[in-house]
């Protein structure tokens, strides 16, 4: 059997552990921070996070859709050090970069390692933490160039791994993504065999709670309107506090921002009825900066379900649609990693998860890159949850963590 490279990318987000029974919901003052200026940012586009968006919209219309930008551009700009000729050009297009070799393509590169070391920082209240690492069969010869590329730019850990033996190199490699994640990620790597090469994971860690939790003593069942004909009952958080606020009349829309212990923020988009397609049309880098910036902090009656959903994706289907096309084709040429001729991208699945309830956020998300040969009125304004909405996760108000689509809580 012919080798094979294997790419695992993990992405990682928990809130802390709930209160206490005994112990009543922490509020703060009646007042919500200032949003931070931001000091690090994804160099990726964030116009490639709304069309990636757009398209698992589109490939699966009325379902939750949730996913990490992040953990998926990451894992292109990973791969375009060892890709070349076409099969870089469309990566680092896809990423919004127009020419290859030009300063913006180590921009993106020195961008991701600026973002890697402050993610490292300590943080007195958000847990945010950011890694790479490589496991590379020794009897291949791999690019002297790229293993010194991903070491000094992507700081990852890199490992001797013998692929012969696939369980030996299964146990090291899920050993060391459940040890970089407390254990929340296992059995990341579900099969090797001896044809894989290298395993690279990326893994990001996300811990924190609400600015302002919500009593879980106000949770109640309410009807979510999933469409005009169902309706399903679903246990509504409710509080009322200052909250970051915009009423989008563009965009038929309200944005609500609830801030997190830290400088992260969930971001809460309500289309009018009738206009979610509106909204997800509309959705892009500029969109997000103005309602970032038209933010006003004002006291709202908030009504959000608590929600958990699950996404996969085999992306392999639905980056072609943004250009990204060779990479999975006998086209490809990712010579950059090793002198092995005939290697392309068989499959990249990304998986995610997300808990909302009412200490805090819970989320995760496991992507997976193979490449192979081939072969009622209140004092406060009321805003109400009760259909569809949309959920974006920011970390200094520019770095897009997660994104979803909430059909059915």
């Amino acid at each position: 059997m012919q080798p094979g490279l294997l790419f695992c990318l993990l992405l990682l987000s928990l809130q802390a552990a709930g209160l206490p029974q005994h112990q009543q919901p922490r509020r703060t003052k009646k007042r919500v921070r200032e949003l931070p200026i931001a000091s690090t940012a994804a160099p990726s586009s964030q116009n490639f996070t709304f069309d990636l968006y757009r398209a698992l919209a589109a490939a699966g219309p009325n379902q939750n859709i949730f996913f990490s930008p992040l953990s998926i551009s990451m894992t292109l700009a990973l791969i375009s050090l060892g890709a070349r000729s076409h099969t870089k050009a469309q990566i680092l297009e896809g990423l919004g970069l127009t020419v290859q070799g030009a300063p913006e393509e180590a921009a993106l590169h020195r961008g991701f390692h600026h973002l890697l070391q402050a993610f490292r920082q300590p943080r007195e209240d958000l847990q945010l933490s950011l890694g790479n690492a490589l496991f590379v069969e020794p009897t291949v010869p791999v690019q002297d160039t790229f293993l010194s590329a991903v070491k000094t730019l992507y700081l990852a850990d890199t490992f001797l791994t013998n692929f012969s033996e696939p369980e030996v190199a299964k146990k090291q490699i899920n050993d060391y993504v459940a040890q970089q994640t407390g254990g929340k990620i296992v059995d990341l790597v579900s099969e090797l065999d001896s044809s894989e090469i290298m395993v690279m994971v990326n893994y990001i860690f996300f811990k924190a709670k609400w600015q302002t939790s919500f009593d879980p003593k106000n949770t109640r069942k309410l009807d979510f309107h999933v469409t005009s004909e169902t309706v399903v009952q679903v246990p509504m958080m409710r509080c009322e506090d200052e909250y970051y606020y915009y009423l989008d009349r563009n965009l038929y829309c309200r944005v609500v921002g609830v801030p997190y212990q830290g400088n992260a923020t969930a971001l809460f988009i309500l289309p009018n009825e009738g206009r979610m397609e509106k909204v997800e049309a509309g959705l892009n880098q500029e969109t997000l900066r103005k309602w970032l910036k038209k933010f006003t902090k004002r006291k709202l009656y908030l009504y959000l379900p608590k929600f958990s959903m699950e996404g996969s994706y085999q992306l392999q289907k639905v980056l072609p649609m943004l250009g990204i096309r060779d990479l999975f084709t006998m086209q490809a040429d990712l010579t950059g990693f090793t002198d092995h001729p005939n290697i392309q991208v068989s499959k990249m699945v990304h998986k995610a998860m997300v808990e909302v309830d009412e200490s805090g956020t819970k989320a995760a998300a496991a992507m997976a890159t193979i490449v192979a040969f081939r072969s009622a009125f209140q004092h406060s304004p009321v805003v109400l949850f009760n259909r569809p909405f949309l959920m974006v996760i920011v970390e200094n108000t520019e770095n897009i963590l997660f994104l979803g689509k909430v059909t059915q809580p």
